[in-house]
């Protein structure tokens, strides 16, 4: 099959999903086309445009093709209006967020609008696909509940068709064989006595830093011996709490900013302990994923995706509204891993070779 893939805002964790199905089903001829991860309501409302006219995509877009894939950012409605080739073809929409479960934030503008845009490709797509069932019920629950506040002519009902047919396949993790951790248990091969931590989340206010300082404080001030490695992409507008945590723990501190190569992200994850979160938001946690599948102990909280990775055992309590309180429950939770030599738990249905086949069926089903 000829394959258009759109990606309207390429992150990493949007690119890496692109590439795996692009590398991993190598059998179908694809034509990729990504817009840079920056001006973040503009690309949602724009991409249409941008695609369909400017002369770096343009030629590429008015191919043929049997199928398109889309991230759920893609303006669908807009590319169909203006690339009468791509009307007749099917398209699969994918979510790898939505724009109805993200927190709240002073900086948000036209959120209404680019939850509609969404909204809109996904009742214009032959099918939907997940990341997860928490970004599937998030996506679904929030549209619903936009089209009960609009005045009239509107149903929840419309989305009925759409969600009874949608699709959770969640992006792999593509670890290398000779990578993946023979070690199952905290400190089984180290020679050191500290617990070795890792945060590997973007530099952003939605990944929760403010709650990252409050557990390391929570660390120190009762004696607990731990080194940290602070991983993560970052932008030109850094939240300022990562200043504090630098200056008041430098000491702690074995990595601090971006790894300056995937192999030696891999590396500062396979030599570490535990992997922490503090997310606000998260509808898949791909970084985690491939943390634990390095041998690291996660530690998360019972929120957002969480909950349906692992389940309970793996959580600490969530204290939206007291970040001392859940701070404490996370340090408990560190506490008792280390003690009782916490194995990480398997990853196996994420790995690449797992997640391709329902991948590799649901496009072949377009074929038929």
């Amino acid at each position: 099959m000829r394959i258009l893939l759109l990606s309207a805002y390429e992150a990493s964790s949007h690119k890496a999903w692109a590439n795996s199905l692009i590398n991993g089903l190598s059998e179908h001829d694809w034509t990729y086309l990504a817009l840079p991860p920056r001006h973040f309501a503009w690309r949602i409302r724009g991409n249409a445009m941008s695609f369909a006219f400017d002369a770096a995509f343009k030629p590429s877009i008015e191919q043929a093709y049997d199928l398109v894939i889309a991230t759920s950012m893609t303006d669908c409605v807009g590319l169909k209006a203006l690339c009468p080739n791509l009307q007749s073809i099917p398209w699969l929409l994918y979510f790898h967020e939505n724009q109805f479960a993200y927190p709240a934030s002073e900086k948000q503008q036209g959120l209404v609008e680019m939850q509609m845009v969404t909204l809109y490709s996904a009742l214009a797509a032959d099918q939907c696909v997940f990341n997860s069932h928490f970004n599937k019920h998030s996506f679904f629950e929030g549209a619903r509940r936009l089209l009960k506040k609009l005045p009239d002519y509107v149903s929840p009902d419309w989305l009925s068709n759409i969600e009874g047919n949608a699709r959770v396949i969640p992006v792999p993790i593509d670890i290398p064989i000779e990578n993946r951790g023979e070690r199952t248990r905290i400190n089984p091969s180290h020679n050191h006595s500290s617990i070795r931590l890792v945060w590997n989340a973007r530099w952003e206010f939605d990944k929760g830093p403010e709650r990252l300082l409050a557990i390391l404080l929570a660390l120190q001030s009762r004696g607990v011996d731990f080194e940290i490695a602070i991983l993560g992409e970052q932008f030109r507008t850094i939240p300022k709490v990562f200043e504090s945590i630098q200056h008041r723990f430098a000491s702690y501190i074995r990595q601090f900013g971006f790894a300056p190569s995937r192999d030696e992200y891999l590396g500062f994850l396979a030599a570490s302990d535990i992997v922490l979160s503090t997310a606000l938001h998260e509808f898949q946690g791909l970084a985690i994923l491939e943390a634990v599948a390095l041998g690291c102990v996660p530690v998360l909280p019972a929120r957002q995706v969480y909950p349906e990775l692992f389940g309970p055992a793996y959580l600490y309590d969530s204290h939206l509204n007291d970040i001392v309180r859940e701070a404490n429950s996370a340090v408990d939770r560190i506490v008792q891993f280390a003690n009782e030599k916490k194995a990480a738990p398997q990853v196996n249905e994420y790995q690449r070779e797992a997640v391709l086949k329902h991948y590799r069926a649901l496009i072949n089903g377009f074929a038929l």
